[in-house]
């Protein structure tokens, strides 16, 4: 496993955001030692998964139970410093899905992520920041889906032109899942696929 502070160093941001965020995780990554957990009740590491079918014509989304909306799949690390084995992991628990392959080991996008303040498991978690790692996960959309009921109600293949509309939370639309779409785009065309998504 690369060691994420190195990998991070070495990573080429898409745009401003990534550029921004990136000062930000890694200063975090360097200064403070109980990142990886949530009992960093300010700011702690997750990993996302944007999550393709094998045929590369959809994304897998999963209706989120406290945001109520459709929302890409992840979760928090939980003191694993190996983020594409939380991701991973994340996207088996809450879709059930089995057949998985990263499309890469590389991080795929990174993000400082704003999480308001809500109830969970009958307690309330104060607003803080999630220090997002995403990795572009393959899986087959022909597996059954498995809700986990006190996260999803609800898991869906989108059509990539589609994926983003499929929120109703707008700052995510504009700024996460518009680039993760274009970044998307930009690696099946380097990799010279013929994708229907363009």
């Amino acid at each position: 496993m690369r060691d994420l502070l190195e990998e991070l160093r070495e990573y080429v941001p898409f745009n401003e955001q990534e550029e921004k965020d990136r000062k930000i995780i890694i200063d975090l990554l360097e200064n403070v030692d109980d990142i990886y957990d949530r009992s960093n009740d300010i700011a702690h590491m997750t990993a996302s998964a944007w999550v393709i079918n094998r045929q590369h014509t959809k994304i897998l989304m999963a209706y989120h139970n406290i945001y109520k909306s459709y929302s890409w799949l992840g979760g928090h690390a939980d003191g694993d410093k190996n983020l594409l084995r939380v991701a991973l992991r994340e996207v088996q628990e809450e879709s059930g899905l089995v057949h998985l392959k990263p499309v890469s080991d590389n991080i795929f996008s990174i993000e400082v992520l704003p999480v308001n303040g809500h109830e969970k498991k009958d307690r309330y978690v104060s607003s803080h920041l999630h220090i997002n790692v995403t990795y572009l996960i393959e899986a087959d959309s022909d597996e059954p889906l498995t809700v986990k009921p006190d996260e999803n109600k609800a898991l869906k293949w989108f059509d990539i032109d589609k994926v983003i509309d499929s929120s109703n939370e707008e700052w995510f639309k504009e700024r996460i899942y518009s680039k993760l779409n274009a970044k998307l785009f930009k690696y099946m065309e380097e990799q010279h696929e013929d994708f229907k998504g363009k």
